[in-house]
């Protein structure tokens, strides 16, 4: 079980370099992630939701539970 764990990170790093590769081609459809982030950052409601996805991430991922 492992091993699909790591192939599966492995597979979407992939992936996600071949998006960025795409999006750089002149004429491509694709936004760069940059220009991506131009836009949704500009919507005050969008950056309030990243701050908070974040915040959720840290706090349940990040943060060791106090030791009795």
């Amino acid at each position: 079980m492992r091993i699909v764990t790591i192939a599966g990170f492995i597979v979407c790093g992939i992936l996600m370099a071949a998006l960025v590769l795409q999006s750089r081609r002149d004429g491509s459809r694709l936004a760069p992630f940059g220009s991506l982030l131009d836009v949704v950052m500009a919507d005050r409601a969008a950056r309030l939701t990243i701050l908070l996805f974040w915040w959720w991430l840290g706090w349940h991922f990040l943060v060791t539970p106090p030791s009795p």
